[in-house]
């Protein structure tokens, strides 16, 4: 496991996590409403999917950033897999205090396992960078 580059693994999965977000952004904002209502959503007006795919396209810019200049990127990260955790904690009360929707639960695990996923390697990365500035320092 020495050889393992957290750096890229953590740019590749904010990267993906922002293609996840561009993509569902764009189809909140885009899809007719019978689409939509495919998922098991009903919906008289769009505004507040059309809010969700912009909130949506805005994060996505952040983790954008953080994978640009993971060194510099400590508040980009947290506010990453804060909004990661925090969607979870909706998605998961809503499905079970409010409605059983699958799409619900579905998102709601995904989100906490995208969360997951850049905190554990963001732990690793800067586990990593640590010990390669310790191991250099001590060279000179």
């Amino acid at each position: 496991m020495k050889n393992i580059r957290y750096d890229l693994l953590l740019k590749w999965i904010l990267w993906l996590v922002a293609i996840h977000s561009i993509c569902f952004g764009i189809s909140l904002v885009i899809l007719p409403i019978p689409v939509i209502e495919f998922f098991g959503f009903h919906l008289t007006e769009k505004f507040f999917a059309d809010q969700g795919g912009v909130f949506h396209l805005v994060v996505a810019v952040a983790y954008i950033w953080a994978a640009l200049d993971l060194e510099n990127s400590y508040k980009l990260i947290v506010l990453s897999c804060t909004a990661k955790f925090v969607a979870t904690i909706f998605l998961l009360s809503y499905f079970f205090f409010v409605d059983h929707k699958w799409m619900v639960i579905f998102s709601g695990l995904a989100d906490f396992l995208m969360g997951f996923t850049i905190l554990v390697l963001y732990i690793l990365y800067r586990q990593q960078f640590t010990k390669e500035l310790s191991s250099s320092s001590s060279k000179e």
